[in-house]
């Protein structure tokens, strides 16, 4: 299983937020490159990097700082975050980034990113699928569609994805554990599907389960800033 720690950008800083609220946002370092860095130095080789101030913006905004972190390290980085056009994309993988995950524009317009998996490879653009209650949500997680998590991993595994960030936004940023029910449930359904458990992610335990129940990566990102998972701890998981 492969291990992504996560780096969310405001203002080119380090930060988290609870739930993807902004009013509840706890800046972690200045420096996002520093952090990439130990990530690196402990063995980590991914890092799942996230424009917060670009989803607002609806076009990327913190570009420069994804180039200085694929310039200084030999992360694989996967980007996300208001990468609306074609041509966001292509200035996100011309900054630095291996793959970009589409998130709610998934959801939005499953013609521009199926396009997109057609533009560039599957194996380049990652799925974004927020979920509550196995519902896909919407609308920066305020709301619920109708759609299932199922269903929406589903409709974009007949289209030549097969990666899909799977995203519990009741859990995000909570440290109280992943949905791991849901995530196993899926990974019976659709066994194609290469998923990517994410939200709640807070003890070397959780990444053990998450390992056992075959899911293909585990992005962790307020357990490490918070110590209650250490860099050290995950070293052996990417041995």
């Amino acid at each position: 299983m492969e291990i992504i720690p996560a780096i969310d950008l405001i203002g080119g800083q380090c930060v988290r937020l609870t739930e993807g609220d902004f009013a509840q946002q706890t800046t972690y370092d200045s420096d996002p490159l520093a952090v990439a860095q130990r990530f690196e130095q402990h063995g980590l080789r991914r890092l799942h990097l996230v424009d917060l101030d670009g989803a607002r913006a609806k076009q990327p905004v913190n570009l420069p700082v994804l180039e200085r972190i694929a310039r200084h390290t030999s992360l694989v980085i996967d980007f996300g975050g208001g990468l609306q056009t074609e041509q966001a994309v292509r200035s996100a993988f011309d900054a630095g980034a291996a793959q970009i995950t589409a998130g709610s524009i998934a959801v939005r317009e499953p013609q521009t990113v199926q396009g997109w998996l057609q533009s560039f490879g599957a194996e380049r653009i990652i799925v974004g699928a927020d979920f509550r209650d196995n519902h896909i949500a919407i609308n920066a997680w305020a709301e619920q569609s109708e759609r299932t998590l199922r269903e929406f991993v589903e409709a974009y595994l007949a289209a030549g994805a097969t990666t899909f960030v799977c995203t519990d936004v009741s859990k995000d940023g909570k440290l109280q554990g992943p949905a791991l029910g849901s995530y196993q449930e899926l990974r019976q359904q659709l066994p194609a599907a290469q998923l990517v458990a994410s939200g709640g992610v807070t003890t070397i335990g959780d990444v053990e389960a998450l390992a056992q129940a075959g899911l293909h990566g585990a992005i962790i990102g307020k357990a490490i800033y918070e110590g209650t998972i250490s860099l050290t701890d995950l070293q052996r998981f990417v041995a």
